[in-house]
C-alpha cells in the first residue's frame, strides 16, 4: 500500500490562530474605566457637636441678620488641589433631589439667597495632599428678605471643571405668604397637536409645587380639557416661569372659551381665561379657493349675457294701445 505524504501545515493556519487570539482579546469586556468626571475630595458641613455628620446646612433667622457656619473640605488624594468656593442659588428638583444653578445665574425673582453667602479671603483653598482643610462662611440675611424659604448652597470647585455642592436649608422668619397667578394664556396648534402655553408667576415668599386642571367650553358644549395633575416644577418666590401643556382633545372647528386653573399647597387657587378660534385652515382654505372659483365664472359669464342681449332686435313694447 502507498505511504501518503503527510499534509503541511501551510502558512495559513498561524494567521488563522494569530487571527483568533486578537479577536478573543477585542471581544473581552474592558476594564470598568475609573470614573474620571468624579472629584476624588469631598465638600461636607463641619461635623455637629456629638461628631455625627450632617448633611446639609440649616439656617434660620430674622432679616438683617448675620449667620455662620463652616465648610469641610476633604483631599485623601496624593496631589495638592486648588478649589474656588462660592454660593449659589438652587432648586428642589421633583424626585427630591436639588439642582445648583451655574454661577451667574439667578432666580426669575433676581439675585436670590447664593448672593447672600460670602467666604471672603477663603474662597480660594489650596489643600494639600491627604489634608482635611475647616473653611468658614456667612449668610447675610439683607433687611428686606421676604419671610420664608430660600434653597441655596455652597459649591466648591477645581480647576478641570469639576465641581461639588453642598445643600443648604435657610428660612428667613416673618409672616409666610403662599400666593400663585397664571398669565398670558395662549393655544398653538389644533387637534391633537393643540398645546396651550402659559405663564406662572410665584408672588408669595415660600416655594411652591403647583398642579394644573383646564377646562374648556365650547359653541355646542363642553370640550374635553385636561383634569388637575401635578407640573414638575418648584416655583420659587418671586419666579416666573413660561410653560406649555398638551392639549390632545382639542377640536378641529370650534369657538373655544379656555380656563385655565393652577393651586398649590396653601395658595388660594388662581385662574385664567382665554378664547381662541380653531379653524382648520387647509380645509377651510380649499373651501375659499373653490368658492372664489365659482364666482369668477359667474363675473366672467356675465359680460357674454349682455353682449348677447344686445345684438338682438329689440322688442316691440306693448302699451295696450290701439292704431
Amino acid at each position: 500500500m502507498p505511504v501518503l505524504p503527510a499534509r503541511r501545515r501551510g502558512p495559513l493556519v498561524p494567521l488563522i490562530l494569530a487571527v483568533s487570539v486578537l479577536y478573543a482579546v477585542a471581544a473581552a469586556p474592558a476594564a470598568p474605566a475609573a470614573a474620571a468626571d468624579e472629584p476624588d475630595w469631598t465638600a461636607a458641613p463641619v461635623a455637629g457637636a456629638t461628631g455625627s455628620a450632617r448633611p446639609a446646612f440649616y439656617f434660620a433667622g430674622a432679616p438683617g441678620a448675620v449667620l455662620d457656619d463652616r465648610l469641610t473640605l476633604d483631599n485623601p488624594s496624593d496631589r495638592e488641589r486648588t478649589l474656588t468656593l462660592r454660593g449659589a442659588d438652587a432648586q428642589d428638583t421633583a424626585d427630591g433631589g436639588f439642582a445648583v444653578r451655574p454661577a451667574g445665574a439667578t432666580t426669575g425673582g433676581g439675585a436670590g439667597a447664593g448672593s447672600w453667602i460670602s467666604f471672603g479671603p477663603a474662597a480660594t483653598v489650596r489643600i494639600p495632599a491627604r489634608t482635611r482643610a475647616v473653611v468658614p462662611f456667612t449668610v447675610t440675611l439683607p433687611p428686606s428678605a421676604l419671610p420664608g424659604d430660600h434653597p441655596a448652597a455652597v459649591v466648591a470647585a477645581e480647576d478641570g471643571g469639576r465641581e461639588t455642592g453642598v445643600r443648604i436649608h435657610l428660612r428667613v422668619g416673618g409672616p409666610a405668604l403662599s400666593a400663585l397667578t397664571v398669565e398670558d394664556v395662549s393655544v398653538r396648534g389644533r387637534g391633537a397637536r393643540a398645546e396651550v402655553g402659559y405663564t406662572l408667576v410665584n408672588r408669595g415668599n415660600l416655594p411652591l409645587a403647583p398642579g394644573l386642571s383646564l377646562r374648556a367650553e365650547g359653541v355646542f358644549g363642553a370640550v374635553p380639557g385636561r383634569t388637575h395633575r401635578a407640573l414638575p416644577v418648584e416655583l420659587l418666590p418671586g419666579q416666573r416661569v413660561r410653560l406649555s401643556e398638551p392639549w390632545p382633545g382639542a377640536p378641529l372647528l370650534d369657538d373655544v372659551d379656555l380656563t385655565l386653573t393652577v393651586t398649590a399647597p396653601g395658595a388660594a387657587p388662581a385662574s385664567a381665561r382665554a378664547s381662541v378660534r380653531l379653524v382648520p385652515w387647509g380645509a377651510a382654505g380649499w373651501a375659499g379657493a373653490v368658492l372664489l372659483a365659482l364666482g369668477g365664472g359667474v363675473l366672467a359669464a356675465l359680460p357674454r349675457v349682455r353682449g348677447r342681449r344686445a345684438g338682438r332686435a329689440p322688442d316691440h313694447e306693448l302699451t295696450g294701445a290701439t292704431t
